[in-house]
């Protein structure tokens, strides 16, 4: 079992910067792939960014060039950089690692 607690969520203008966190408790040794999706009202739950245990990256087209997605095993925590946010980019930002789920964080970008 993993416990997920996403942080850093909140309001930005467009063309921002957010980071959020996500701090893990549990079953941390184990080589979970790690990863951050949005869910924006009306939409499905889209993936954003993952991370491998070999620390490969990948990135879906809307979030390629702007969101960096980074760990600091020594503490259990995963982090999401955003940078030049958009409107469309307002959502609940959730990490996943393995098969768990953090309870959300919502990020909102004003135009």
């Amino acid at each position: 079992q993993v416990q997920l607690v996403e942080s850093g969520g909140g309001s930005v203008q467009a063309g921002g910067s957010l980071t959020l966190s996500c701090r893990a408790s549990g079953d941390t040794y184990r080589d979970y792939y790690k990863s951050w999706f949005r869910l924006a009202p009306g939409k499905e739950r889209e993936f954003v960014a993952g991370l491998g245990s070999d620390l490969s990256t990948n990135y879906p087209p809307v979030a390629k060039g702007r969101f960096t997605i980074s760990a600091d095993n020594a503490n259990n925590t995963v982090y999401l950089q955003m940078n030049s946010l958009k409107p469309e980019d307002t959502a609940i930002y959730y990490c996943k690692w393995g098969t768990f789920w953090g309870q959300g964080t919502q990020v909102t970008v004003s135009s």
